[in-house]
């Protein structure tokens, strides 16, 4: 049995635990790529603004050109408006039974893809007296949300007599491609011709919304026939690129202080299993950071980070509160920070090739223990 030459486990000096560094400059930087795009913006905060503060993230991409802020839930909009937002809010995916009148109270723009929901949002704005307005939502060849087309023209009749009774405006329309980073894709151009068709078949039944979006992030930036009146941009705010055809500006970086450091000799097996073992002496480093901060467990084997400006490999299986790093015979002190994610450590693409997953889920994976730190706020955003 192997055993450790030396073990250095001294208590480690009070030190905070792992940051997550965000930089709103990087944001805005990204949201002007994307509102040079595009004739309208609508800044997708969803899920957090993506893990890093909806509210922070709704703020810098309004003062750098977006027009309007989109969410999922009712609950992520009205979580804005007690933030201080005022700027328009599309919510685009609630329960038929969801709390409507507080949406139109708030003046939450609401998504509908069924008569069902359409008739939902009409008995809530008799109920408080206002006029909601409506985004009709059409499935382009997702089949998820949004009005299957063989439904569409019936929703689209309904809308248009919702609109003559004073109970809806239908201010858009909506939709969203399967293949959004393939243009020439047959499902993309399958895709553009039922959005095309699903306006004019609203204008056939008296509708003309202001509003025509199709587009994300992907789309954005390589198809201009999704782009229409407006895009909707989340990922790409926070440099998240899914069509990987553009160099967007980074926004995070997770540093993790080094809590323990221990030499080992070859043959020393790490964490459970000891599905790692050194094949030479070498010096193992740990970082108070695991799967419950959403290290990819996955990523086990495959993955690197930065310590001292030297990328070193992850060793053992990911923990749930800990990590553990192959630092050869780098000099490391209790303390120094490591690169987890971003600045001179991996990117967000790399740890999704590693887990073999999404940079999305990544991002949005980063737990509530790990610290958030904003700088690039600009003086008008504070």
């Amino acid at each position: 049995m192997s055993a450790a030459v030396s073990v250095s486990l001294r208590p480690a000096a009070p030190t905070a635990g792992a940051v997550l560094d965000i930089d709103l400059s990087a944001v805005g930087a990204n949201t002007r790529r994307f509102a040079a795009l595009t004739p309208a913006l609508l800044a997708v905060v969803k899920a957090d603004g993506y893990g890093l503060g909806a509210t922070q993230i709704a703020r810098t991409a309004l003062s750098h050109g977006a027009i309007g802020l989109g969410v999922t839930s009712l609950a992520e909009a009205l979580a804005l408006r007690a933030d201080g937002l005022t700027a328009p809010i599309l919510s685009w995916l609630n329960p038929v039974d969801g709390d409507f009148a507080a949406g139109l109270a708030a003046g939450v723009h609401l998504a509908v893809g069924s008569i069902e929901h359409l008739d939902a949002v009409c008995r809530a704005a008799r109920r408080t007296g206002r006029v909601a307005s409506v985004h009709l939502a059409v499935d382009c060849g997702m089949a998820r949300d949004g009005s299957p087309p063989l439904a569409w023209p019936a929703l689209c009749a309904r809308a248009g007599q919702a609109q003559q009774s004073g109970l809806v405006d239908v201010v858009g329309v909506m939709g969203q491609l399967s293949h959004a980073g393939r243009p020439r894709h047959a499902a993309s151009q399958r895709g553009r011709a039922v959005f095309d068709w699903a306006v004019t078949t609203a204008a056939g039944h008296g509708l003309a919304p202001e509003h025509r979006h199709l587009a994300t992030t992907a789309a954005c930036l390589t198809d201009p026939r999704s782009r229409h009146t407006m895009s909707r941009v989340g990922a790409g705010l926070v440099g998240v690129d899914p069509s990987s055809t553009t160099l967007l500006a980074q926004v995070v970086t997770l540093r993790a202080p080094v809590v323990a450091v221990r030499d080992v000799v070859a043959g020393t097996g790490v964490g459970y299993g000891h599905t790692w073992r050194a094949k030479r002496a070498t010096r193992l480093v740990t970082v108070p950071v695991g799967y419950a901060d959403g290290i990819p467990r996955g990523a086990a084997g495959r993955a690197e980070v930065s310590v001292g400006g030297h990328r070193c490999p992850v060793v053992g299986g990911v923990n749930m509160d800990q990590t553990v790093i192959d630092v050869g015979r780098l000099e490391i002190e209790l303390g120094e920070p490591v690169v987890v994610l971003g600045g001179e450590g991996p990117t967000l693409v790399e740890w999704a090739e590693w887990a073999q997953t999404l940079p999305h889920e990544i991002l949005t994976g980063l737990g509530g223990r790990v610290a958030r730190r904003y700088s690039g706020v600009s003086r008008d955003q504070r």
